[in-house]
């Protein structure tokens, strides 16, 4: 399943990814993504899990651009 995570959702996640690669992870970081993931997956009626797992997958892991 693919899942069209908007602009904002994807910031979140890079700002989050980048501290926790720093060792600097916030509270107010990771607690803005969760509400971000769930109000996400509300929205469109999804798991939440799924989301987060999307998201996770297509910041930490992007793929290959094509040529």
């Amino acid at each position: 399943m693919t899942i069209d995570l908007p602009d904002t959702l994807l910031e979140l996640e890079r700002a989050a990814w980048e501290e926790i690669r720093a060792g600097a992870l916030t509270v107010a970081t990771a607690q803005a993504v969760q509400e971000a993931v769930t109000a996400f997956a509300v929205e469109r009626g999804l798991d939440r899990y799924t989301v987060e797992m999307a998201l996770k997958r297509a910041v930490r892991h992007p793929e290959p651009a094509s040529a």
